[in-house]
């Protein structure tokens, strides 16, 4: 997200680097093609190296090439040139908001039924298996984790502040969010620091995920320009915006990472993939942060799938890390180590989830906090161009946040950019 490229230089160079280089982020080998190897394609802030790590280590003898790409757009966008070129890699990772309009274009992927997803997709949410179903029944992907959202903030700086530390008495600042926004005020006249790290991440992306109905409608209509969710969500962010509030650090940044460890913020909105970014990019500031509710209480940000290009050389070995990665078991174990909230219900009762607490924020009881966040959760459809859509509002209230655009006329500009991008 640092680099400021233009998108088709973006794409370009990450289609030339994924296709001729070792992994940029992970393991440097070479598919062996013993059959058991494979080159995947991943996005950054995620630590998938991790994950990679300790599936090599279970796994002696496998080979993965893990090339991280880019953020989740230039990945998605990477992927699409790769499609058209011929040239793809044997397993990629997709996130939830890019995932549809590779759904509505089964053919370029392996139908995962043949491989015998059949067998396990009873074991995922229903609402999110079906969101990587196509129209005719194949499956393209399997989740990995599902984004349930929570507030991630300081305690060392709210108590500088003034303000409550413990986890219950600070989510009780915030029923909602007007009461965040008014909770930042407080915050920010008695440090003079910015409260949170932006609005357009923190504020309008957590806000529009927290109803029924987003930029479609249930029919697969495009509704953005007209639904109240999303205009509402719109708003609260160039009210944080003008509240004086932001650190003005857009998300995956160089200066948001930095801006973790140094204070720069005291809160940052942290759906359940988000913890093991803050641990990897403010090692240092361990228990100095805690876990509260959402503004709203409910939500959902995120969530990713495993899919395999038609085209890949080794799709049973990328079939094989699915089967033993993304198994109930398996995504249990990752919530464990990383916070990744599991996308397989089965396991939402389990001790090792329920009495999970995370030494970094605090012994925060992660398990029930996120799976909390999705009991109230009516799930909204996610269309082929809701990634672009969510891009250019979040374009438009960066913008009156750096201060080059009018946050008076920030939502037309929004809505024309969007027609623009999309031709609707």
């Amino acid at each position: 997200m640092s680099r400021k490229l233009p998108p088709v230089m973006i794409v370009a160079a990450i289609a030339l680097t994924a296709a001729a280089c070792s992994g940029g982020g992970g393991s440097s080998a070479q598919p062996s093609g013993d059959g058991k190897s494979f080159e995947f394609w991943s996005f950054t802030g995620i630590d998938q190296k991790a994950s990679v790590e300790d599936f090599q280590k279970q796994n002696p003898g496998v080979q993965v090439k893990l090339t991280e790409v880019g953020s989740s757009v230039e990945t998605a966008q990477a992927l699409t040139t790769a499609l058209a070129g011929g040239k793809v890699p044997d397993l990629v990772l997709i996130q939830g908001d890019d995932l549809p309009k590779f759904v509505q274009q089964p053919q370029n992927f392996q139908d995962l039924r043949q491989l015998g997803a059949d067998k396990i997709k009873g074991d995922y949410l229903d609402w999110i298996i079906s969101q990587s179903t196509a129209k005719g029944g194949e499956i393209i992907g399997i989740p990995t984790d599902v984004g349930g959202m929570a507030v991630a903030y300081r305690k060392d700086l709210f108590k500088e502040a003034g303000l409550p530390t413990d986890r219950e008495e600070v989510s009780k600042l915030w029923p909602t969010w007007d009461a965040f926004i008014e909770t930042g005020k407080k915050y920010t006249a008695a440090t003079k620091k910015a409260f949170v790290d932006n609005a357009a991440t923190s504020v309008f992306h957590q806000a529009v995920n927290q109803g029924p109905q987003k930029y479609y409608d249930p029919s697969g209509n495009v509704v953005y320009a007209t639904s109240p969710q999303v205009k509402t969500a719109f708003d609260l962010a160039i009210k944080t915006v003008q509240a004086g509030i932001t650190a003005k650090q857009s998300s995956f940044s160089e200066g948001w990472s930095a801006g973790m460890g140094k204070g720069d913020f005291a809160v940052i909105s942290a759906p359940s993939w988000m913890l093991g970014g803050i641990r990897s990019n403010a090692p240092d500031t361990k228990g100095q942060w805690d876990i509260a509710t959402i503004p709203g209480g409910a939500g959902n940000w995120g969530g990713s799938y495993l899919a395999i290009p038609k085209g890949a050389k080794n799709p049973k070995a990328a079939w094989d890390y699915i089967t033993k990665t993304q198994s109930p078991q398996g995504q249990l174990g990752h919530f464990v180590d990383s916070g990744s909230l599991p996308t397989t219900p089965s396991v939402y009762k389990d001790p090792k989830l329920t009495g999970k607490k995370d030494a970094f924020f605090s012994d925060a009881p992660t398990g029930t906090i996120y799976t909390d966040s999705l009991l109230g959760l009516k799930p909204f459809l996610i269309g082929p161009d809701s990634s672009a859509i969510g891009q250019e509002f979040v374009n438009a209230i960066t913008n009156v946040e750096q201060g080059k655009g009018d946050a008076a006329a920030a939502w037309q500009a929004a809505l024309t950019n969007i027609k623009t991008a999309i031709g609707k």
